[in-house]
């Protein structure tokens, strides 16, 4: 596939890059992957686990990513084949990765603008059906729905489109300056709200009071760690090859390795707050943290029912929601976009239809997984019983970008060397790369290992 030469549009700065990056890691992955694995990994030892694996593996490997995206100035493909050919296949899962992911991510999108719209009725129309309604029948009939799922799926697809349609690297940067500081005011907003209801306490001791018994519960500390780790991965989009395609969008002063620390780090606290808009309001009103999808859509629909100004706090968590998973949707968009912008030479409108519209229609045999292809299960043959989603997202997730992300630690530890990322990393920033010694060692044994447990948990030939 022959690449063509494309004019790359640059973040303005780099606090610009930081809020955008911070924007791409930011995601339902936080405000719903991770309250509901916080719950299933038993709370407070979860938290910790998962700070120490976002620490030790997910800053050298965001930092690498970055560090391959501003050197090369290209999209995941493009940028690997230039950089080693051998290597390509790493941009090609990079790619499978994000549409994949985007497949099912924007019909998610979808639901989640349907509950902000149906929140914000409620607070004028008390008597609408969304709100006296019971949650989970509601959830049901609305997702078992084919047509109406779709259509707000493509409200959502519209709305990344007009983010980004002229400049990406500036729809994503103008996008993410305000929407990142709004969502953790909501988020905060809401978490206090959620931490002052009564018998909300047993939720925030949940979160902070550590409980060995909760651990074996959970099914013990490996498989704690083995949920903490797919969490790190997914929140942070390592293997996805977001982080590279923002790195492409980096000015050549920005600080690659101070973003590298405060990207996962703010990942971090926006995962926290999420935690403490949730958790504790569970507890308080008796409801499990640990119930998957049905934690955003079903159990915080009953909290807020059962709260006084509930249908306020409601739409001002979905708001919040809606500004994390966007801001996600449009940085997959642009990985996407570039496959055609770079390879046959498309404008940015015309690849950015494109990859919109091949998220559409993956969602469409996604969203009917829950109606007319209910009984579909693409990994009967792994002795899976999973619906599309779960089964998109199991090949997406824990195989394809772990492989990936197995072969970055490969490649930048002995191949490329971390001395080029170092370089790349000190480049135009006024920030001391102080840590080379650590990123190194990191890079270069701790982070393939821990991964390679990673991919073989994954595929099945280890237990965790």
């Amino acid at each position: 596939m022959e690449e063509k030469k494309v004019k790359r549009s640059k973040f303005s700065s780099n606090l610009g890059m930081m809020l955008a990056c911070i924007g791409g890691a930011v995601g339902l992955g936080n405000v719903w992957g991770f309250p509901s694995k916080l719950g299933r990994g038993g709370g407070f030892y979860f938290l910790i686990i998962y700070v120490v694996v976002a620490l030790l593996l997910g800053i050298p490997m965001t930092l690498s990513e970055y560090a391959i995206g501003r050197k090369m100035r290209k999209g995941p493909i493009a940028a690997w084949t230039e950089l080693n050919r051998k290597w390509k296949f790493v941009g090609i899962l990079n790619a499978i990765v994000c549409v994949g992911v985007m497949g099912f991510y924007c019909l998610l999108f979808g639901w989640i603008i349907k509950y902000m719209v149906e929140f914000g009725i409620a607070i004028f129309n008390p008597a609408s059906t969304f709100w006296t309604m019971d949650s989970a029948e509601y959830f049901s009939m609305f997702i078992s729905n084919p047509v109406e799922p779709l259509i707000w799926t493509f409200v959502g697809l519209l709305l990344a489109y007009l983010c980004v349609r002229k400049n990406m690297a500036g729809g994503i940067e103008k996008a993410c300056k305000w929407m990142i500081p709004a969502l953790v005011v909501l988020l905060i907003v809401v978490a206090i709200r959620a931490c002052t209801l009564p018998g909300a306490e047993a939720g925030i001791e949940f979160l902070f009071q550590p409980s060995t018994e909760n651990v074996m519960s959970s099914g013990g500390w490996l498989t704690v760690f083995g949920i903490a780790l797919a969490q790190m991965f997914f929140s942070l989009n390592v293997g996805f090859g977001t982080n590279l395609m923002y790195g492409s969008y980096a000015p050549d002063d920005s600080d690659l390795a101070k973003n590298a620390l405060l990207v996962p780090l703010g990942d971090m606290v926006v995962a926290l707050l999420a935690a403490l808009a949730t958790i504790p309001a569970a507890f308080a009103f008796g409801y499990s943290p640990s119930t998957g999808a049905g934690m955003l859509f079903i159990t915080m629909k009953a909290v807020f029912e059962s709260m006084p100004g509930g249908a306020i706090f409601g739409f001002l968590f979905f708001v919040a929601v809606f500004f994390a998973a966007i801001s996600s949707v449009i940085g997959m968009t642009a990985a996407n976009a570039a496959i055609p912008c770079e390879h046959w030479g498309w404008s940015n409108k015309k690849g950015t239809l494109l990859a919109l519209a091949s998220n559409l229609i993956i969602a469409i045999p996604v969203s009917l997984g829950y109606s007319s292809l209910s009984g579909v299960r693409l990994l009967s043959w792994m002795g899976k019983d999973t619906d599309i989603l779960d089964s998109i997202d199991y090949l997406c997730e824990n195989c394809f970008a772990t492989v990936a992300a197995l072969a970055l630690c490969i490649f930048v530890g002995w191949i490329w060397k971390p001395a080029a990322v170092i370089e790349e990393g000190e480049k135009g920033g006024k920030f001391k790369f102080t840590w080379k010694g650590i990123f190194t060692f990191l890079i270069r044994y701790i982070c393939p290992i821990i991964t390679l447990i990673v991919v073989l948990s994954s595929i099945g030939i280890i237990s965790l």
